[in-house]
């Protein structure tokens, strides 16, 4: 059974270039080798992750990023059944969401993850993903 897991976590310190960098190889290479997809999304401090694929190996991994010393405030926004992957093509893809700025100075309200329901946090991913903001995503 495949299943689409969205969480929201607050980083713990600078989130540099090396430490998405660390993370990123990291996810990309257990993912692989787990049949796990997604996209890690990372600025202003916040990281919101989708993970996609067989339920106990989400869980597992969901397991292992809930013990991650480089974030707090971990909000798990929806775990749902689906019958496809949205994210398929990558084994982790990495979006920078300072590109949101540019989006959000044309809105009235800026993007809070936190606040958002999982269909705008896909959405706003989604949208994201194509302007051409994917960085860092070998296709699987």
């Amino acid at each position: 059974m495949l299943t689409r897991l969205i969480y929201i976590s607050t980083a713990v310190g600078p989130v540099t270039t090396a430490v998405t960098g660390t993370i990123l190889r990291s996810a990309q290479t257990h993912n692989e080798v787990n049949g796990i997809t997604g996209v890690l999304c990372q600025g202003h401090g916040v990281y919101l992750q989708v993970l996609e694929g067989e339920r106990s190996q989400v869980d597992a991994l969901y397991e292992r990023i809930t013990l991650d010393k480089r974030h707090h405030k971990l909000v798990l926004r929806q775990q749902q059944d689906v019958t496809r992957r949205r994210y398929g093509k990558w084994a982790m893809a990495h979006v920078n969401m300072a590109h949101l700025d540019n989006a959000q100075a044309q809105q009235p309200t800026a993007f809070d993850p936190y606040l958002a329901t999982a269909e705008e946090v896909l959405a706003k991913i989604d949208a994201l993903i194509a302007t051409g903001k994917v960085m860092n995503a070998p296709v699987v």
